[in-house]
C-alpha cells in the first residue's frame, strides 16, 4: 500500500514541480519517540525531491498550522487554496484538513494520495475510506486526476 502510495503521490507532485509552484513539506518531529529531529524515521521520504522554492515545515502536533509558520507562509504568497496530501490518515491529514477549513482555507483533500498503516481493528484502506468520506464536511475530496487537471 505505502509504494503505491508514493506513486501516486509523486504523480500528483510532478505538475507542481513542472510549473514550479511552491509545494509545502510538512514533517513531523516528536521528542524522545520514533520521529526525532534528525533521526532515520525523520527524514523526508527519499522519493520525493524537495526544490529550493519548496518550503520545510517542522511541526510538533498533528495540525500543521499548530505553533508552525505554515499560515504565514501561506499569507505571505497569497495562498487561499490548499491540497493535502500525505500521511498519516487518521492524524495529521485529518486534523489538518479540519484547520485548514477553520482558518479560512478553501481546502481539497486528494482522497488517493494520502495514507496509513493497518491498525488492530481496521485495515489502511477502510481507515482511509472512513476519512475521505468524513472529511467531505472540510474538504473537497478529489482524485490526483481531478487535481492535475485543476491545475492545467
Amino acid at each position: 500500500m505505502m509504494r503505491n502510495y508514493f506513486i501516486i503521490l509523486k504523480s500528483s507532485l510532478h505538475p507542481l514541480e513542472s510549473k514550479r509552484m511552491t509545494i509545502f513539506y510538512i514533517q513531523h518531529e516528536t521528542i524522545h519517540k520514533h520521529l526525532q529531529r534528525h533521526s532515520k524515521e525523520w527524514q523526508l521520504h527519499p522519493f520525493l525531491t524537495v526544490e529550493k522554492e519548496d518550503v520545510i515545515i517542522q511541526k510538533t502536533t498533528p495540525d500543521s498550522f499548530y505553533k508552525t509558520r505554515l499560515q504565514e507562509q501561506f499569507q505571505i504568497r497569497g495562498i487561499k487554496q490548499v491540497y493535502i496530501a500525505g500521511i498519516q490518515t487518521e492524524v495529521c491529514v485529518d486534523t489538518t484538513c479540519r484547520s485548514a477549513k477553520s482558518r479560512g482555507f478553501s481546502t481539497s483533500l486528494i482522497e488517493d494520495a494520502h495514507s496509513t498503516w493497518d491498525t488492530p481493528t481496521l485495515k489502511a484502506s477502510q481507515v482511509i475510506e472512513h476519512h475521505n468520506q468524513t472529511l467531505q464536511w472540510f474538504a473537497n475530496t478529489i482524485t490526483t486526476d481531478q487535481f492535475v487537471e485543476s491545475i492545467r
